[in-house]
């Protein structure tokens, strides 16, 4: 049996009943279950978006792009105006779209500032997303901005101005539940957003159910425990592989998740010595850029260093790989054990592989569509550091890949 319950009192700071209330004819999400002999219609359904009908119009369109974001790695102090500089500088090296200004740029770069170090991006060719926090009463969380997204005035007086400096987009953070006084909030937020041209990425957020067609500026959400408990805690990265074969069967299958992937420092730190360590390899975090979904904004963890550290390979790749996709297919994989997931963007496919088990794993891929094609392959070497070469899928439509232990492999097509 599956059961569906209501909030918790506790939730929400407590504040707002836990029951619901609505006028005749209630309308509710859709609750969709998918069962399959095999993974492949868990990955490949469309069934949470089926039966949702966008709610408005977009105000413009709404574009996805890659981000680069300082706060993974260096963290608090890094949102200051010069590492926000220097981490536009990435994202207009790497070609990305954007550049996530993170938590307290209210009080460390200042609201004085903000124009210039927009104006400064948008110079680069790069576009701004910022960072708020979503609180009123129920939520004490010491970053800021506060009290800027929790009533109508506010926001849209934040809006306003974020309209007339150009930007494009804002993460909102910490939210207290599933209560309709917070349902109504996110609604309240992409509603009043979309007015003013503005993108919304949510964290510390629910599940989204059929919002990224619902809301045509919903540009993706959290709702998982995503790469910032790889950098505080050690226990996370150890099961940072195990991991990737678990969301692509569960919570990606469902609906856009902004993980915040793809790290190249060998510790999940600023100066990439000291801190977590990184159990993975570098092809298994190329494969997460597709492995995992985000519909509209793909954050990624990259730092100035690894333009110089990086062979050039894996360079143009992260330059140039795609954030919407148009078809999913699912290949092969078990939850805990290995996942292979297949994404194509117009004419070009991409295959992504992961393997969280303590041994090598050796793969006899079946790709009947590609028979014949030849491809470029980023992988693993004995030495576990990542190599490139070309291959081809044989006249049945089998492709043989090999992946180091929590290692990863990325093919893709011409």
């Amino acid at each position: 049996m599956y059961s569906i319950s209501f909030p918790e009192k506790e939730e929400n700071g407590g504040m707002g009943d836990a029951t619901v209330t609505a006028a005749i004819p209630l309308l509710t999400s859709w609750k969709t279950i998918t069962v399959g002999e095999t993974l492949k219609p868990i990955v490949e359904t469309t069934s949470a978006y089926d039966n949702v009908r966008p709610l408005y119009e977009p105000s413009q369109v709404y574009k996805p792009g890659r981000a680069t974001w300082s706060w993974i790695l260096w963290q608090d102090r890094s949102c200051n105006y010069q590492d926000q500089k220097t981490f536009i500088d990435l994202a207009a090296d790497m070609g990305y779209e954007y550049i996530l200004i993170d938590a307290l740029w209210d009080k460390q770069i200042g609201y004085e500032n903000m124009p210039s170090l927009i104006a400064y991006a948008q110079s680069r060719g790069v576009d701004v997303y910022l960072w708020y926090n979503s609180n009123g009463s129920w939520n004490d969380a010491p970053q800021g901005p506060h009290h800027r997204m929790d009533t109508a005035p506010a926001r849209r007086k934040e809006m306003a101005w974020m309209k007339t400096l150009g930007v494009k987009g804002i993460k909102v953070d910490f939210f207290g539940g599933d209560k309709q006084t917070t349902m109504k909030l996110y609604e309240d937020i992409l509603t009043d957003a979309n007015e003013y041209g503005i993108g919304v990425v949510f964290h510390g957020c629910t599940l989204p159910r059929g919002w990224e067609r619902m809301y045509p500026n919903h540009m993706s959400s959290e709702a998982a425990l995503v790469s910032e408990n790889l950098v505080f805690s050690q226990y996370h990265a150890d099961r940072e592989a195990q991991k990737s074969t678990l969301y692509p069967f569960i919570r990606n299958a469902v609906s856009a998740m902004d993980f915040g992937g793809v790290f190249f420092n060998k510790h999940f730190s600023k100066d990439g010595v000291s801190g977590v360590e990184r159990k993975t390899t570098d092809a298994f975090q190329i494969a997460t850029s597709v492995l995992y979904q985000s519909g509209g904004v793909q954050h990624f963890g990259l730092t100035p260093n690894n333009l110089k550290e990086q062979p050039h390979f894996i360079l143009d790749f992260m330059k140039n790989v795609p954030v919407a996709w148009d078809e999913t297919r699912f290949i092969d994989g078990y939850p805990g054990k290995y996942s292979v997931i297949a994404r194509r963007y117009g004419n070009q496919w991409y295959i992504a592989a992961t393997n969280a088990t303590d041994k090598v794993l050796k793969l006899d891929l079946s790709v009947p569509w590609l028979s014949g094609q030849s491809l470029s392959i980023i992988g693993d070497n004995e030495a576990r550091t990542a190599d490139f070469k070309q291959g081809s899928v044989n006249k049945k439509g089998t492709l043989t890949i090999e992946m180091q232990p929590m290692g990863g492999a990325m093919v893709f097509t011409k």
